[in-house]
């Protein structure tokens, strides 16, 4: 089976939105800045259900490479709320969402989302078992934090932009009182933003 791989832009103190986001704000306040690399070189990247993104030709090299394993993503309900379901073209597909409850406009035959009650446990399992040997990507800084905690972490890419955010969602927090080894795998730079990559030791 592949590996589950936490994705994200994270600002230089930790936080993957700013203050008060919201589905009005999905990025915060100031949240923009982490997400400046996706428009700030020549070369064209285009993704089902967004706009063309224009990113350094290392930073596409490292984008396409990290999208072109993902056989299924894992996100929570918070980030599935804010994100508006993506238009119902979600980043990855199949997209499992960890929830309490489900919302019925998005049960549906040919739905790209799977809502899972019983916890992040059996999303990860679900996702895993439907992404076979391709990865799992892991989308919202909740839900890396519990499967941080539950061991099911393999992988943490990072795309770290040069801001602090100063308040906001933090990526790391709440992993539990025991130090988290890490082996660093990439650090390549790429223009307004340096991408790490780490395996979770276990």
């Amino acid at each position: 089976m592949g590996k589950v791989i936490f994705h994200n832009s994270v600002s230089l103190d930790g936080f993957v939105a700013g203050p008060n986001d919201g589905p009005g704000n999905p990025l915060g306040d100031g949240g923009e800045a982490l997400f400046r690399w996706y428009f700030s070189g020549d070369t064209e990247v285009q993704l089902p259900g967004s706009p063309a993104l224009k990113m350094s030709k290392r930073s596409a090299e490292v984008f396409l490479e990290g999208i072109r394993t993902i056989g299924a993503m894992v996100v929570g309900r918070r980030m599935f709320d804010i994100a508006g379901a993506w238009g119902g073209t979600p980043p990855g597909e199949p997209c499992f969402v960890v929830t309490h409850t489900a919302p019925q406009e998005w049960v549906k035959e040919g739905s790209p989302f799977i809502f899972v009650t019983d916890g992040v446990e059996s999303a990860i399992e679900q996702a895993k078992a439907a992404a076979g040997d391709n990865s799992v990507a892991v989308s919202s800084a909740n839900i890396a934090q519990q499967c941080i905690r539950a061991g099911l972490l393999d992988e943490i890419h990072l795309a770290v932009t040069p801001v602090l955010l100063g308040g906001g969602v933090r990526l790391f927090e709440q992993l539990g009182d025991k130090p988290i080894e890490l082996e660093q795998l990439a650090a390549i730079e790429g223009d307004g933003v340096t991408h790490l990559a780490y395996r979770v030791i276990k």
